[in-house]
């Protein structure tokens, strides 16, 4: 009698490459830096990439396919990705637009809901392409901190929304969700207090939605679009982090129901900016690569609580809390003494390159962020190159 053999385990996309094969990538988070210098900042993995992915891109230069991206096939490699993966059905493709990446789109999103010289609200530390790409669009950063436990501070947030209702000619909100640099993952339930605010004071939500397939076990990623009252949002979502895109652009903008109007005075020539490439690239990972994202996930548990582990062991002193999603590790090392760039300390003393809290915002002085989709191996010399390079004392403190 037939019997069903269970499949063999997907290998963990961390463990596959050494440190001599990764040293011989030409991307940023492998030469900005001397050779001596172990680099965990950047928000590149050190992945092979997926082998649906490399096959479609395979494919598309084996018949020359590198023209302009046409189609919706991306949108609805993401609409059916979301309903397995989220249990959410109200991806409408009708209701969506290729951009050429999450922080293009962004701007092209912040365009259509606000103007020149209006007030974006951020949750600090956050990205700080946010500070960046919003200043150069003449749009101003106001920032509604963090509270103290990382989660958004609806408090905080009704203050500053009510401000900058108050006069502003469309505000808007950018919402960082799973948020980077802590990794957060918002509730639904706060999701929801956060469109009522939004709804109340007249300001419009845009959601960096970019690290939602990357979640840890146990933790569930919300859509900002399907919660009550987020149907007035637009939202930025892609591969990219999940499947490590970063050189293949592409990504999608979602318009929520009533949000579609907005979304449709896109002007066409922006879609025009994505790799045809990356799309393809894109659509291979949501549809064909959810093992291997698994066993990458799985990887990241264990790589969270191996960082865990070490730290405790080596350097009780840096606070930190395994995070809910991405492949990003915060780290408070206020208590390390070492001012307000311990990620420079590090550098310079330990060769370890990780990313300064200072240029998150508001929050992130005293705080470095290491990234941890690396292998196993990396990340213990990485904590020992950490201790190192504070010589005997860190070791004293256990």
């Amino acid at each position: 009698m037939p019997r069903d053999i269970p499949a063999p385990p997907a290998v963990n996309p961390l463990r596959q490459l050494t440190l001599e094969q990764l040293r011989q990538r030409t991307s940023m988070k492998w030469r900005t830096y001397p050779e001596d210098v172990l680099p965990l900042w950047v928000a590149e993995m050190d992945v092979p990439l997926a082998e649906p992915v490399a096959q479609a891109v395979r494919d598309a230069v084996a018949l020359g396919d590198t023209g302009y991206p046409y189609g919706t096939a991306y949108a609805e490699a993401l609409a059916d990705f979301a309903g397995k993966r989220w249990g959410w059905d109200g991806l409408a493709v009708e209701r969506t637009a290729i951009v050429p990446d999450v922080m293009l789109g962004i701007v092209e999103m912040l365009k259509l809901v606000s103007g020149p010289g209006d007030p974006v609200v951020v949750n600090s530390p956050v990205y700080p392409p946010f500070y960046q790409f919003v200043g150069n669009m003449d749009r101003h950063v106001v920032e509604a901190p963090l509270g103290a436990d990382g989660r958004i501070d609806l408090g905080v947030l009704e203050d500053v929304f009510a401000r900058v209702g108050t006069g502003a000619a469309r505000p808007a909100y950018l919402l960082c969700s799973p948020h980077n640099p802590t990794g957060t993952v918002h509730s639904a339930e706060e999701l929801a207090d956060v469109a009522a605010l939004a709804e109340r004071y007249g300001v419009r939500v845009v959601a960096d939605e970019i690290h939602a397939p990357v979640v840890a076990a146990g933790a569930r990623f919300v859509p900002y679009l399907s919660v009550p009252g987020g149907g007035n949002g637009l939202s930025l979502l892609s591969a990219t982090k999940a499947w490590n895109l970063a050189g293949l652009k592409a990504a999608v903008a979602v318009a929520g129901p009533d949000a579609a109007d907005d979304l449709a005075r896109l002007p066409e020539e922006v879609g025009h900016g994505p790799s045809h490439v990356g799309v393809l690239a894109h659509t291979a990972a949501l549809r064909d690569g959810g093992a291997w994202l698994d066993a990458l996930c799985a990887g990241l548990d264990d790589n969270r609580r191996l960082l865990a582990d070490l730290l405790a062991e080596s350097l009780p002193a840096v606070r930190y809390a395994p995070a809910e999603a991405t492949f990003l590790a915060w780290l408070d090392c206020r208590a390390l003494e070492l001012g307000d760039d311990p990620a420079a300390v590090f550098l310079e003393r330990g060769r370890v390159a990780l990313n300064s809290g200072i240029p998150f915002g508001t929050g992130g002085a005293g705080f470095v962020r290491l990234n941890l989709a690396t292998s196993p191996e990396l990340i213990t010399e990485a904590v020992r190159r950490m201790a190192a390079a504070l010589g005997p004392t860190a070791l004293d403190r256990r």
